[in-house]
């Protein structure tokens, strides 16, 4: 929200709905980059994790900058909660389960969960209608996957 939008009472409109594969890449930014920051280092591990799912095997490497600068913008502009519900509107059932994998995958590959990650993980298959047995079973394959 800007400063005149304050001052009025104005909420800023919610972004249009997203492309399934923006919404794709949304969820998967908001797990590393809820702080509306991409550093160099994130944005290749995402970028890596991305073209391995058919969703993103056409995307160029400008085409990839392009996707998470709109995201970004998004993220700085109206907010992750703004973000984070275009993201979920976009978002056919099959891929949220996909984008919750990848997401605890994300997590997961840090090494250590802290307790905001733990709790963000649980709220994430929440809002992504994820029943409670596929979430428990998305972080187990994904805790064994991260073990070695």
């Amino acid at each position: 929200m800007n400063l005149l939008n304050t001052v009025l009472g104005i909420e800023n409109p919610a972004p249009a709905l997203l492309s399934p594969a923006e919404a794709f890449a949304a969820i998967t930014l908001a797990t590393t980059a809820s702080d509306g920051y991409l550093s160099n280092e994130q944005a290749l591990c995402i970028s890596s994790v991305l073209y391995r799912i058919n969703l993103f095997k056409s995307y160029t490497d400008e085409l990839m900058n392009g996707l998470f600068d709109k995201i970004l913008g998004i993220l700085r502009q109206d907010g992750f909660n703004s973000l984070f519900n275009a993201a979920k509107e976009s978002l056919s059932q099959d891929l949220r389960e996909a984008a919750f994998a990848v997401a605890t995958d994300l997590i997961l590959a840090e090494g250590v969960v802290t307790e905001d990650e733990k709790n963000f993980l649980i709220d994430l298959s929440q809002a992504l209608s994820i029943s409670s047995e596929i979430a428990i079973q998305i972080m187990q394959v994904m805790m064994i996957k991260n073990q070695g």
